[in-house]
């Protein structure tokens, strides 16, 4: 039953609080977040291939991790204004920045293109799997949320000791963790958006853009394994 304003006008705070009542709503989340998500991806690949052509330098660590926290924190306090898809677009398109170098490195390794090509594959692939699965069977993935970011939090140290210590195993170990991990945060995103968990797309748009973004990376690294060799 539709709720009516004192100004006669429908009142769609509803929407916000018990969007698991009304599919329309979490259809439009959906399909709005699909829209930005699919703008992003081209913007950031865009931005990523100018940078390969370019030949434009890597961030540092500092750089790359202030940048990247900054720009989240500037879209989680814009993501109920007109400014939030601007920052949306300036947050994807510093990670395709970044993103440059890490491509540059593989395509020139032996075979890189087809390692590229691959990672790219299996990225689309995986995540078409898991959206459609999410979306169809319309499960709850949401109790996964404590283990999907303790074995973040897991992941991001052993990354650090494994750069700073230069041992390849637990740094190729790390990455296949990251791509497991990338993988189910992709279907619990995607379920909380189908039930009503997420109500902001800007958020969910930003939430898939980084899971994809990992699991590419992570995968780009697994991949090349036989390039390095």
């Amino acid at each position: 039953m539709e709720h009516i304003s004192p100004s006669g006008r429908p009142d769609h705070t509803l929407i916000t609080q018990a969007p698991s009542t009304l599919p329309s709503a979490a259809h439009r989340v959906l399909r709005n977040t699909y829209a930005l998500l699919s703008m992003t991806l081209l913007f950031s690949a865009a931005v990523a291939t100018a940078g390969i052509v370019l030949q434009a330098p890597a961030p540092g660590l500092v750089v790359m991790l202030v940048g990247m926290f900054g720009l989240l924190f500037a879209v989680h306090k814009l993501k109920n204004s007109g400014w939030a898809i601007p920052a949306v677009f300036a947050f994807t398109g510093f990670m395709g920045y970044t993103l440059g170098p890490i491509v540059a490195r593989s395509l020139a390794m032996p075979g890189g293109a087809q390692v590229v090509m691959m990672a790219l594959a299996a990225t689309g692939a995986t995540f078409l799997a898991l959206s459609a699965w999410a979306v169809t069977s319309k499960r709850d993935f949401s109790f996964m949320a404590g283990f999907l970011f303790a074995g973040m939090v897991i992941a991001i140290l052993a990354g650090l000791a494994a750069v700073f210590m230069e041992i390849p195993a637990l740094s190729l170990a790390v990455s296949a963790m990251v791509a497991l991990l990338s993988a189910g945060l992709i279907l619990m995103d995607t379920s909380r958006i189908v039930n009503g968990g997420e109500t902001n797309y800007v958020m969910a748009t930003v939430g898939l853009y980084l899971s994809i973004f990992n699991l590419f990376t992570s995968l780009l690294s697994l991949f090349g394994i036989g390039g390095d060799e």
